[in-house]
């Protein structure tokens, strides 16, 4: 997948990592909240873009730790990097929602049914939306924290806030 790809190859422009430092900066960067992408899926792909040759391993020894591979991009990796940037950014963008399965198939159930999984899908936004203020509290005046991360927890915090006044003209409807 070109999105996994482009986390994996965009982390490692700043410097070498590990898969498990790789797989660390994406749980705490929170990516895989706006990202499909999993543990298993950054193990994999790292081999798979070493196989291609877009990054080199170097197996290394910390004191009494176990050897590790440590990953640096290629310069064939740079310029997949810098072509799937340009690839990514002028497709047209797509926002899959799986709560909307549910909102197409309200009619089909008894209203007290339809009341419930609205109630439900509006407390999961509302925790979302806590979670998303949580960490931007956190991480705002954080310097570590690239502008470009800060930008996408505040489009993450917008987006919230619009399912959420949705949800409210929503269950009006029902």
């Amino acid at each position: 997948m070109a999105t996994i790809d482009l986390i994996v190859l965009g982390m490692l422009t700043k410097e070498p990592m590990s898969a498990y430092d790789i797989q660390k900066q994406v749980e705490y960067r929170n990516i895989s909240r706006w990202v499909k992408i999993s543990t298993p899926s950054i193990y994999k792909k790292v081999i798979k873009l070493e196989e291609k040759g877009y990054i080199k391993s170097d197996v290394v020894k910390e004191g009494k730790m176990a050897e590790k591979a440590v990953y640096a991009l290629t310069d064939a990796g740079e310029r997949e990097f810098e072509k799937l940037m340009t690839e990514i950014a002028c497709k047209p963008i797509n926002i899959f929602l799986d709560f909307n399965a549910v909102i197409v198939n309200l009619g089909s159930l008894p209203p007290e049914k339809q009341k419930q999984c609205l109630d439900s899908i509006e407390a999961n936004v509302k925790t979302l939306k806590g979670n998303l203020e949580e960490n931007m509290a956190l991480k705002e005046t954080l310097p570590e924290i690239p502008e470009t991360g800060k930008a996408v927890l505040r489009q993450q915090l917008i987006l919230a806030e619009a399912i959420e006044a949705w949800m409210a003209t929503l269950k009006e409807r029902f």
